[in-house]
Order: C-alpha cells, then structure tokens, then sequence
C-alpha cells in the first residue's frame, strides 16, 4: 500500500497493488502496518457496507461530532465513485476546502478521512458498493450533514444529482458565522 497526501492535513488516499494471475486478483485493503502514518494507532471498530443502485445518486455529507468524531476509511469494492471530503476543523488551514478522488475496484484506491472532515459521495457507476472502515461506533446523536449543494462549499459534483435521501435533503447550509467543529 502507498499513502499519498492530499492538500488537507491528516486526508490520505491509498493506493493497493492488486496481484493478479490466471485465477483472479489478490489485493491487502487493509494493513495497520502499512496505514500506520495515517491513522496513528486508531482502532477500527465498526465496518460497514453501501450499495447504491442510481447513477448520478449522492449520499452525504456526513460526519459525527465529539465525542464520538470518527475517522473513516473508504474504499470501493464494485463500480464507481466520486468520493469527498469536507474539512471542518476549527482553525485548520484547509476549513472548508474539500478534495475529491474517484474511487473504483480497478483502482483500489481507498480515502482515509480524518475526524472532523464530513463525508459524501457520488456514484457514477449503477450498483456501486463502498466499503467503509470507522474508528468510533455510530451514535446517532453525535451525527451531523452537510448539504451537498452548499454555495459555501460549492462542490463540483461530476454528474447532475438524481437521488438524495430524505435525511440528506435536510442537511443545512452552513452560515457564515459557522466557525468549525472542535475535537
């Protein structure tokens, strides 16, 4: 696995080499060694697993606040993705920048979101699954959303959004005299 950095602190992408013969592919999706620069000894403690049938559907922006601030590491396993990060850290120097990667099986590329960066997707690929790796267990009273169409963090989605949960819809704007989460 190779770590690369982004331009937002603690936000990595890694890369996994996929060992492939006449039988299939071998990858490693996960190796504490490996990932040890990014995720500093955290444990995981939750897995989970999305499918997502609609081209063009977003899921996000999530994120859970302290005490129960999570980092996630999210890969896809089958199809396509435009996966972001939102950092809302207090006194980051990237608050409010966000950074994408398209995520797929052929790529193998996993992106690994430091508490206190909010978490979304689109797919771009009909049926795409994501696995996800967290460090703290969801508790639904430490969640939170952003809206995806925020002006304030006017993301470039790739596609015209085409499917959005109730609970995603709901998310707020941010106003202007949100000054970011503190961990």
């Amino acid at each position: 696995m190779k770590l690369l950095k982004t331009d937002i602190a603690g936000l990595f992408v890694a890369e996994t080499t996929a060992y492939q013969d006449h039988r299939g592919a071998f990858a490693r999706l996960y190796c504490e060694q490996e990932l040890a620069p990014a995720i500093h000894g955290r444990q995981i403690v939750q897995v989970n697993h999305s499918r997502t049938a609609a081209i063009g559907a977003v899921r996000g922006m999530h994120y859970q606040v302290t005490p129960h601030a999570e980092m996630k590491l999210v890969r896809c396993l089958r199809g396509r993705v435009w996966d972001v990060a939102v950092d809302l850290r207090k006194d980051s120097p990237t608050f409010l920048h966000w950074h994408a990667e398209e995520l797929s099986q052929e790529n193998a590329r996993m992106m690994i979101l430091p508490e206190g960066c909010a978490h979304g997707f689109q797919v771009l690929e009909a049926d795409s699954e994501l696995l996800y790796l967290h460090t703290a267990f969801y508790t639904p009273a430490s969640e939170a959303g952003l809206a995806h169409d925020d002006p304030m963090l006017a993301i470039a989605w790739p596609l015209p959004v085409t499917d959005l949960s109730e609970r995603d819809r709901k998310h707020p704007l941010l106003t202007p005299i949100f000054s970011g989460i503190t961990l």
